[in-house]
């Protein structure tokens, strides 16, 4: 769950343990989701990609940014060179002001650079105190790769990795906590001491409030 990439499902952890119930197995996993963010963790800073995607399978009637039973996630990735600094992912409501502008304050440090799309409810975010860099796509949304290039990259590897190693079976509600430990990987992917991941894990376990069967549940 820590090292590898593809993580590990409720189903092959129940096997690998020897777990009675697949329900067991998949509480225990959430459990370790909830300890892997950091309370006080340093917001992204320097140029920061920010962008959305829709999570989930083909919807007739979709597009852009509509949504029935998809839900929209928000993406934040730190420009290193020509590669992906550290992520940030939330599953939000709607791609309104008020749950961009949230997202990227808690995030994203003051001053920084924050490079979006042309979306309109990105603008205002220079009267939060950043250097807002819009890239608008003058043909079409596939240029949108091109022009966000990290968030599209991390929208790819994440939607991969819940279609390999879920088989895109998961609960929407619960989202969040897929995403917390996609990107509690993907911000260590280059850590030369991949055996410490666990024990730093396990650290955060020991510092985190215990989970109770009844709060994921109703989540």
């Amino acid at each position: 769950m820590t090292n590898q990439k593809s993580g590990i499902s409720a189903l092959s952890l129940q096997r690998a343990l020897g777990f009675g119930s697949y329900r067991t197995a998949w509480t225990c996993l959430h459990r370790l989701r909830q300890a892997m963010i950091r309370p006080g963790r340093e917001q992204l800073s320097g140029e920061v990609e920010v962008d959305e995607t829709l999570i989930g399978g083909y919807e007739k009637g979709g597009g852009g940014r509509r949504q029935k039973k998809k839900t929209l996630v928000v993406i934040a990735a730190e420009v290193r060179g020509r590669g992906i600094g550290r992520i940030r992912l939330k599953r939000i409501p709607d791609a309104t002001s008020a749950s961009l502008f949230g997202f990227v304050a808690n995030c994203v440090a003051p001053k920084s650079v924050v490079i979006t799309d042309g979306l309109g409810a990105y603008m205002g975010l220079m009267a939060l105190g950043y250097d807002y860099r819009p890239r608008v796509a003058r043909n079409g949304p596939a240029e949108g790769v091109t022009l966000l290039p990290r968030v599209h990259r991390v929208a790819s590897l994440l939607k991969r990795w819940l279609l390999g190693t879920h088989q895109g079976r998961f609960t929407h509600r619960l989202l969040d906590k897929y995403l917390d430990e996609f990107t509690f990987r993907f911000n260590r992917r280059t850590s030369p001491n991949r055996g410490m991941l666990f024990y730093r894990l396990l650290q955060q376990i020991v510092a985190t409030e215990p989970l109770k069967s009844k709060t994921i549940n109703r989540a």
